[in-house]
């Protein structure tokens, strides 16, 4: 018995969804080899950083607040390399031509890698709170522990802020130089360069208080954003995050697919 084929409606959409695109970039980005083991590297760096929080702060200093601002440093590290390896995953494992055959707008590819990370980044807030409440409790209950619960009202958005900004930077690195190992040498090269500079020669300490994202970033992760500092994170965000990434999209729109 043969089967005869629904006609396709004229017009219809049959590209598939932003949402199942994010669902595919979010997987890619977990359940490979390399993202597998960044993440149980993030996993016990938290466990790391609230065992020595436990032994070695003052009693006072085991809060809540405490241990959430220290659980975002692994992630805040190496989230990024995670991005990175999500946008140049195309190119360094020859996928490309599968990639874009399947979704030939590659902006569409771009959006869901960008919202994959973005994804990532709220789902490492979430671990990161479930942590410190785990070293806030055993803290109050083994070590003496203030054990306040009082997280602040600011500091959960901005450390998300600061966690999106760290990997969409990753992705933008990423889709700017389609070369794993060279934008993960970039990545963490070039701020810390420009970094050091802005430290040492004195006409560059001015410019590097709005330049230098490391320093901009800094009120985000302590819950304050007084004064200037969010028109310094603007400026630093727009240098190091939107420009790259602007130049990595267009380069991904135009690169040929060999």
């Amino acid at each position: 018995m043969s089967v005869i084929a629904a006609p396709r409606l004229a017009g219809a959409d049959t590209r598939p969804s932003i949402v199942r695109l994010t669902a595919v970039e979010l997987r890619k980005m977990t359940d490979t080899r390399a993202g597998f083991w960044l993440l149980v590297t993030i996993g016990l760096g938290y466990v790391a950083l609230a065992v020595i929080m436990l032994f070695a702060a003052d009693p006072a200093d085991l809060t809540f607040r405490s241990f959430f601002q220290m659980m975002m440093i692994p992630s805040g590290v190496l989230l990024p390399v995670l991005g990175i390896l999500a946008a140049t995953s195309e190119w360094t494992q020859r996928t490309a031509l599968n990639t874009f055959a399947l979704v030939p707008e590659r902006s569409r590819v771009a959006v869901a890698k960008l919202l994959a990370a973005v994804a990532l980044a709220a789902a490492s807030v979430g671990v990161s709170l479930a942590v410190a409440a785990a070293g806030n409790v055993v803290g109050s209950a083994l070590f003496d522990g203030a054990g306040t619960w009082n997280l602040g009202g600011a500091i959960l958005p901005l450390s998300l802020l600061a966690q999106v900004i760290n990997i969409v930077m990753g992705v933008a690195f990423g889709m700017l130089l389609m070369n794993s190992a060279l934008a993960i040498v970039v990545y963490f090269m070039l701020p810390t360069v420009w970094g050091v500079l802005g430290e040492m020669v004195k006409a560059l300490q001015t410019p590097a208080q709005w330049l230098d994202l490391g320093v901009t970033m800094q009120p985000l992760l302590e819950g304050s954003m007084p004064g200037q500092a969010w028109a310094k994170l603007a400026t630093a965000s727009a240098v190091w995050v939107l420009l790259p990434l602007a130049a990595g999209w267009t380069r991904l729109l135009k690169r040929e697919v060999s």
